[in-house]
């Protein structure tokens, strides 16, 4: 790819990351927001910037999964060694919503009730003088089963937990104590 080239994916992919914002602040209303920004590789940046012109969204739609208790549940994303949110990227024509389910359902097994977006973060993607962002929604939902059962087909969860206190080794762990500060 030319820099000319990859300055016009940047430029798509912002286009389509902006469209996906107002879409989905229009939809689901009022959540926290936050913006994270990544220096990645060109390879990488590529690689984002090609998911964000498809979808809006370089990392797919996760869930912030709760009980009655205030626990969340959490899983073991090998690939990162991180407690993470269940999610991933989206296939084909899934809304983000549709995305969240069957990210959730591969790697945690639980049955839920969607209550809107809960979190919605601006990643800002850079390598060099080249940016662009994308969306990565949160969807807020509701435990109606609570034992998990991992299925991941990428093989990349090894376990699914209940946490009341999240462990250190938790990816955007602020951002979650934050919105079960506010919404449970």
């Amino acid at each position: 790819m030319t820099l000319d080239e990859l300055w016009f994916l940047a430029d798509r992919a912002t286009q389509r990351a902006e469209r996906a914002y107002h879409r989905l602040r229009e939809r689901d209303g009022d959540c926290l927001e936050f913006t994270r920004q990544r220096v990645v590789s060109r390879r990488r940046f590529e690689t984002l910037a090609e998911r964000i012109r498809a979808t809006g969204a370089p990392y797919g739609a996760h869930s912030v999964v709760h009980r009655e208790s205030g626990e969340l549940l959490l899983v073991r994303h090998e690939g990162v060694d991180m407690w993470v949110l269940p999610g991933g990227g989206v296939d084909g024509d899934e809304s983000f919503r549709e995305t969240a389910r069957r990210e959730l359902g591969e790697e945690a097994g639980v049955e839920v009730t969607y209550e809107g977006l809960a979190m919605l973060t601006r990643v800002e993607l850079l390598h060099g003088d080249y940016r662009t962002w994308g969306v990565l929604p949160v969807f807020a939902a509701r435990a109606e089963t609570v034992e998990p059962t991992v299925s991941d087909p990428d093989e990349e969860i090894s376990e699914a937990r209940w946490f009341a206190d999240l462990p250190a080794d938790t990816r955007d762990r602020e951002e979650l104590l934050a919105w079960r500060a506010e919404a449970l």
